[in-house]
């Protein structure tokens, strides 16, 4: 009987992830004059950029993969000299909590001393060819990677990590299937398919024009400071370096990490300090140019203020979009509140990943009834991965929030489809539940009353609702980002441009980073995803983040606030594209703590339940949604409830 109902409402009103389907279901519509020349791709446009953006995110969770699994392996060498036995026994643990690791051999001059986990046939030949490679850089105290191989459907790579010390290390045979898993995903997400088919740095400053380095003392010595990474350079070389090169110059300086961007490398050393590495580069490379790695400051933000750089290991390297939206200096400001909770409409959240340990709250299954939210797609976990993954825990990605804590709500089955019924109900369940923020990365084009009613229940509970605009670079409103009473998101790169998929039109009230984004997946595992499903979570860690400055702040006040504290991109003021512009979480959280008493910070307990205050804007602020106070019968819950049971009834009869 399940089955039935849940078939009938999910071919009344599909709601699949990120807006899917075409305008041409919406009786009525008719399509509106794009606003932007550059924006009016073909079709055959259009699929090219979302697959370089598939590609992209594929080539980024590959990287990521084998980055932790490499630091996940160099944790074995606090055994070295230990007996073999041992070694093995840590490795078998190892692959244990880490299944993507096949294989692993502790290498050492002369052979292998201890080896866990197995061999697949399938990778055999392919062990086999690169063994020697393998075995050759340990020996030159250097890292080795082959290419990505594909047999049978899976994809293998292998990987050596030498010890610190000596001529030994380990060499593992990694699974990663996950860039399969990122494949399907995002083709999917990105609508190239029809779907569903069924650390801490420091920095010095110096002379502002001049390498002449000096010690800011009080704020107006900053007028004439440029502040820089005290052990990091840029460089431009004259020719591409090899990847032998590129090795060399990481053994010469002791590269810790390492980024280019278009030609440009960013080099940061472990023990070698900036103008030592500027030396070095000029005399051995004649580069283009080589200078310090700036900073670039807000005007606003006071001399004494320094970023809070979290010391999660993917951090440094992976997640551009954090400091993009000044995250590392709001956190000086806030870093969130175990009484405000965020209710994750989703595919669910894999509930024991380590990165997510201690940071969920009580879920619900709406799709399956009395089992737990676990995520069988990925997309959940990832979302909620963006807004709470564990922060400053030597571990994967760092969340937003430090402390705020996820309410998993399934309402997406295994296709990553639901419908009208699972969201509504999965809403009216976070709202009775205590969550303050609900996260929506899903949608459809149709407008549906029933979960509009929905929306509104949550919405006059003074709870701040936050939907992805969608991923078909279509004007067209998408639902339930469109309606009033939720906070639409558009996506931006790490350029700040609009990215090319994301959604657009008048409904659209800021943006927020959505392209090649970290975050946590499920298998223990990290992975690189585009779409305005990653960028709408950056926007509800941001209200959740306000909400634990500030609790005195309604849900009105807090749209208003991320609209106003926005850094305008594209056309000045609104515009279709960007709404009022990425959001800025430093800006945001000096404003609402403007409004605090005595501008602290605010712990909202767990048991709190206010009731939405009323709103008065201001002269000059953003507009506010109306309040749906206004519009609504008084017993909504109760009319909303009796729909459900009026149409299951009408279901089961049948």
């Amino acid at each position: 009987m399940r089955k039935k109902w849940i078939g009938a409402f999910t071919a009344l009103a599909l709601l699949t992830l990120l807006i899917p389907i075409s305008p041409w279901l919406i009786p009525g519509a008719r399509p509106q004059e794009q606003k932007a020349r550059t924006r009016a791709l073909s079709a055959e446009q259009e699929s090219r950029l979302k697959e370089a953006d598939i590609r992209h995110d594929m080539e980024a969770t590959a990287m990521l993969c084998a980055s932790e699994c490499a630091k996940d392996i160099g944790k074995l060498f606090a055994l070295t000299g230990e007996p073999a036995a041992r070694r093995a026994a840590k490795m078998t643990d190892l692959i244990r909590h880490h299944p993507q690791m096949a294989h692993l051999s502790w290498t050492v001059p002369g052979g292998v001393e201890a080896e866990a986990g197995s061999i697949p046939s399938d990778a055999e030949a392919f062990v086999a060819a690169h063994a020697k490679k393998a075995a050759e850089a340990i020996a030159q105290g250097t890292r080795y990677q082959s290419q990505t191989l594909t047999a049978a459907g899976k994809r293998y790579l292998m990987l050596a990590v030498p010890a610190p010390e000596g001529k030994e290390g380990v060499v593992g045979l990694i699974r990663q299937d996950i860039i399969g898993d990122v494949q399907r995903h995002q083709t999917r997400n990105l609508r190239q398919v029809p779907y569903p088919a069924e650390g801490q740095y420091r920095i010095e400053s110096v002379r502002a024009g001049t390498k002449r380095e000096f010690t800011v003392r009080t704020g107006q010595d900053n007028g004439g400071a440029s502040h820089y990474h005290v052990q990091e350079v840029v460089v431009r070389f004259r020719t591409e370096p090899t990847p032998q090169q590129l090795e060399q110059i990481r053994r010469d300086i002791g590269a810790s990490a390492e980024n280019r961007m278009r030609g440009v490398y960013v080099f940061r050393s472990r023990s070698m300090e900036a103008m030592k590495m500027m030396g070095y580069f000029r005399k051995k490379w004649n580069p283009l140019y080589v200078e310090p790695h700036y900073l670039y400051l807000t005007n606003e933000e006071p001399a004494d203020v320094r970023p809070i750089v979290p010391n999660d290991r993917l951090y440094s390297d992976y997640q551009w979009n954090l400091p993009s939206i000044e995250t590392e200096i709001g956190w000086n400001l806030s870093k969130g509140s175990e009484g405000v909770k965020v209710a994750v409409l989703d595919t669910g959240v894999q509930l024991d990943h380590p990165d997510l340990s201690g940071k969920l709250a009580e879920g619900y299954n709406v799709v399956t009834s009395g089992q737990q939210p676990d995520d069988d797609v990925g997309h959940g976990t990832h979302v909620a991965g963006i807004i709470a993954a564990a922060v400053n825990n030597g571990e994967g990605v760092a969340g937003l929030t430090w402390y705020n804590k996820i309410m998993p709500v399934k309402v997406l089955d295994a296709t990553g489809a639901g419908s009208t019924y699972s969201v509504a109900q999965g809403l009216i369940w976070a709202a009775d539940h205590g969550a303050k923020v609900i996260n929506m990365s899903l949608g459809n084009y149709a407008q549906a009353e029933f979960l509009h009613d929905a929306i509104k229940y949550a919405y006059d509970k003074d709870i701040v609702l936050v939907a992805a605009s969608g991923n078909d670079n279509s004007e067209q409103p998408g639902y339930p980002a469109a309606y009033p009473e939720v906070f639409a998101v558009g996506s931006t790169d790490s350029r700040g441009q609009k990215s090319s998929f994301s959604n657009y039109g008048d409904y659209i009230d800021a943006a927020a980073p959505g392209d090649s984004i970290a975050s946590t997946y499920p298998g223990s595992q990290y992975a690189a995803l585009s779409g305005t499903s990653m960028a709408s979570p950056h926007v509800a860690a941001l209200a959740a983040l306000i909400r634990s400055r500030n609790p005195q702040l309604t849900n009105v006040e807090v749209y208003d606030l991320m609209r106003s504290t926005a850094r305008d991109l594209g056309a000045k003021g609104k515009d279709p594209y960007f709404g009022y512009g990425q959001i800025d979480i430093d800006k945001a959280l000096r404003a609402a703590g403007e409004g605090a008493s005595g501008g602290r910070t605010e712990t909202i307990p767990a048991s709190d339940g206010r009731q939405p205050a009323g709103i008065v804007s201001e002269p000059g602020e953003a507009p506010a949604s109306e309040s749906a106070a206004s519009r609504m019968p008084e017993s909504l819950g109760e009319r909303i409830r009796k729909q459900l049971e009026e149409l299951l009834g009408r279901l089961q009869s049948r």
